[in-house]
């Protein structure tokens, strides 16, 4: 269990405020994570990593010389928004485009691509290589698919080797991509984690027995078994990563690095003695060892359990494997130390509100009182919503949902304090919704609030058709932003059977508390339904028997919190 802690909502940041203090030679604080505190050349790719908090030391602690330059880094376990990675590339930019990494998580590729696309749209190159080492989440066949774990660390490793030599930003991509694909990884769990200030771990593994296939999140195995010797649960790694040799090589002769990485409450001593026997199978398979590593390299905060990386060498990628690094928890070979940056602390700017005018403010004090009820509603339902998703994902829909409602409210309270007309103060909210939850849904109800807001407008009062327009707008942004479709298992099975009702109802002239009530009630049944659905998006599409008898949360919660509004709504025609 996690013992220390404060307020459980400020623990990501004051974890990163740490972090900095203890190591100020290397790294230095930006909005949304940190960059190198030393001095970089210009015309040096800037290569980017991140994720959500929770796995250190992934990603602030690859953050130095010979490694990232930067890392965004998100609340526990939830990605970085889009702000937070794009401030972080800005940090790091030196004009040579910026390169980008991280775990194949839906959240973490919305937030990245978003970030990427406003870099591009100002002129600055970015590229994209995501990892997808986790050789049980997808079939060989849709590779693509797959989860980051720990082989995290060789495609980080190779693409800012290649950056320090001077490869352009296509060349550091071409690198990336095939340390990536070389680069396989098995993990197993014996107990599951638990998040600071939560009553349970988000998943459990009966006494004596062994989950196989776990995730980083929290997401259970895809299998179980009792716990092996130290020298069966060797085999079993060593076994399922030589069943998946990278295509194109010979096993006999090749030269591998093993990484055998602890998730965060196995013992060194204990993967000592796995490795033992890991390091005879692999050299009877005919296999030439290279730089093993056993230790913490991509952790599940306190989760007890271990995974086995198989990184397959070729000469470029082992002379850029070979380049020395000095990161805060990260040393290898001889580093020449690189001057201190001179930096001014970097302050998010505040763009200056223009007063709406007298109708449209009346509005926005309604949008004010909307989002109370959604901050009450998420508040009354972050358990339930955690267990849901612990299900089949990585629980913590519920707590996301928190962080990101309430501060959307006080985002959306201090613009109508400022005179705010209903636009600006809901984009306000839908801004710092996405920024302080992060994640998939974080992204998702930034875009659904941002559409909204749009219909609203700070002059004059909107009719009911023209917030059933943004609604609609919202449908198509989230489907767009996403990729869902109806029958994904996702938030999408809920908004658009809403979206629809709610158009035909005003459609068919009726008032607008009647159409959103059957909306509301549209959605509350379509989330009840995806408990049959097989997850195709998202976390709990590797583990989708799992989520079968389950609905899925974001749905769930879509359904909790159009209800409420509607209830709102009869409050104020009354």
């Amino acid at each position: 269990m996690t013992r220390l802690w404060n307020d459980p909502a400020d623990f990501a940041d004051e974890m990163i405020e740490g972090f900095v203090a203890a190591n100020a030679r290397s790294v230095r604080r930006v909005p949304g994570g940190v960059v190198r505190s030393t001095v970089v050349p210009d015309g040096q790719v800037a290569v980017i990593v991140g994720g959500g908090s929770g796995h250190y030391p992934a990603f602030g602690g690859l953050v130095g010389q010979g490694l990232a330059h930067g890392a965004a880094m998100g609340n526990l376990f939830a990605s970085p928004s889009a702000q937070q990675v794009y401030s972080v590339a800005k940090a790091a930019d030196r004009g040579a485009g910026v390169f980008f990494s991280y775990g194949n998580y839906a959240g973490d590729v919305l937030n990245f691509d978003a970030a990427q696309e406003r870099l591009r749209s100002e002129g600055v190159p970015a590229q994209t290589v995501t990892v997808t080492d986790d050789i049980f989440s997808a079939a060989p066949a849709e590779k693509h698919k797959r989860r980051g774990i720990a082989g995290d660390l060789t495609v980080f490793s190779t693409a800012a080797a290649a950056a320090e030599a001077g490869y352009d930003l296509d060349s550091v991509s071409r690198v990336a991509a095939r340390a990536n694909d070389r680069t396989r990884s098995f993990g197993v769990a014996f107990t599951g984690c638990t998040l600071p200030g939560a009553p349970a771990p988000l998943f459990t593994v009966p006494a004596g027995r062994m989950a196989i296939g776990l995730g980083i999140h929290g997401e259970p195995g895809v299998d179980e078994t009792a716990i092996p010797t130290a020298d069966e649960l060797a085999a079993l790694l060593v076994e399922k990563l030589l069943a998946e040799v990278p295509d194109g090589i010979e096993v006999a002769g090749a030269r591998i690095v093993p990484i055998l990485n602890g998730l965060g409450s196995l013992k060194y001593e204990e993967m000592f003695v796995v490795y033992r026997r890991i390091a005879q199978l692999l050299t009877e398979a005919g296999l030439v060892i290279v730089d093993p590593h056993v230790g913490e390299y991509c952790t599940s905060f306190d989760m007890a359990g271990t995974s086995l990386t198989l990184f397959w060498l070729d000469d470029e990628l082992e002379r850029l494997w070979d380049t020395p690094v000095d990161a805060p928890a990260y040393r290898r070979g001889s580093v020449v130390a690189a001057a201190q940056a001179e930096s001014a602390e970097v302050v998010a700017s505040d763009v200056a509100i223009t007063p709406g005018d007298a109708a449209s403010q009346a509005v926005a004090q309604h949008v004010r009182d909307a989002l109370e009820v959604i901050v009450r509603t998420v508040d009354d339902n972050v358990d339930e919503l955690g267990r849901i998703d612990s299900i089949a994902g990585d629980g913590d829909h519920g707590i996301g949902m928190q962080r990101g409602s309430h501060a959307a409210l006080a985002a959306g309270i201090a613009a109508v304090d400022a005179g705010a007309g209903a636009q600006t103060a809901l984009s306000r909210a839908a801004d710092a919704w996405a920024d302080k939850a992060g994640g998939t849904s974080g992204a998702l109800w930034g875009v659904i609030l941002n559409a909204v807001a749009s219909r609203l407008g700070d002059t004059g009062r909107p009719e009911a058709a023209d917030l059933a327009a943004g609604v609609a707008d919202a449908v198509r942004g989230v489907q767009t932003y996403g990729k869902a479709q109806v029958g994904d298992k996702t938030m999408v099975d809920a908004l658009v059977p809403f979206t629809a009702t709610l158009t035909a109802s005003l459609e068919d002239h009726e008032p607008l508390l009647d159409a959103w009530t059957a909306a509301a009630r549209a959605a509350t049944d379509a989330a009840r339904a995806s408990a049959d659905l097989l997850p195709r998006m998202g976390r709990a599409r590797t583990h989708g028997e799992h989520a079968i008898g389950t609905p899925d949360p974001g749905a769930v919660s879509l359904g909790l919190i159009t209800t409420a509004l509607g209830e709102l709504l009869a409050e104020k025609s009354n």
